[in-house]
């Protein structure tokens, strides 16, 4: 569909506004996110990214903060004057960081409802027989004998407590009826 005439405005140059500090500005907002809320938090804008790890304690490039030693043996063996350490203004932000790597990883993964439930009616119903179970007809998706013991398998190693208190239930079951 064509444009209407005489609906748009020609532009007009702004003359009052600071191009260089409007494309500063810019720049800095268009800087990537740091995830890390330690390190954000102790940010400094206006220094270098170098400066800004140097001064965390933090190393910009491994290679140099840790250089391989070299297996050359020398004749002689002259002492090597090590460069001075930058100072650390802000051990805190190296504090926190271990402090959150040595908490414990929490387990986050877990196994759907539909193949906690698949897995134990087939154990209810056949067991240990995986062929039976290949031949069920819940099993939907035509899964071989192996591929329901690996299922079985790891329903086992992420709940071993519930697999215990199954099994336990499923052989009291079987005590009863006979």
């Amino acid at each position: 569909m064509p444009k209407a005439r005489g609906k748009t405005r020609r532009q007009k140059f702004g003359y009052n506004v600071n191009r260089k500090r409007l494309n500063r500005n810019a720049r800095r907002k268009a800087a990537p996110r740091i995830e890390c809320s330690h390190i954000r938090h102790a940010w400094d804008q206006t220094k270098s990214v170098r400066q800004n790890l140097a001064e965390m304690g933090l190393a910009m490039d491994p290679n140099r903060a840790v250089p391989l030693l070299k297996r050359k043996v020398k004749a002689m063996e002259v002492d090597v004057e090590e460069r001075p350490k930058e100072l650390v203004r802000k051990p805190y932000v190296l504090n926190d960081l271990e402090a959150e790597a040595s908490l414990p990883e929490k387990k986050g993964n877990t196994l759907s409802r539909d193949l906690i439930d698949y897995v134990r009616y087939m154990v209810e119903n056949h067991g240990e027989n995986y062929k039976a179970m290949a031949r069920d007809e819940k099993n939907y998706y035509q899964d071989t004998p192996k591929q329901i013991r690996n299922k079985i398998n790891v329903y086992k190693r992420f709940y071993p407590a519930e697999w215990q208190a199954f099994t336990d239930s499923l052989q009291k079951n079987k005590m009863e009826v006979e």
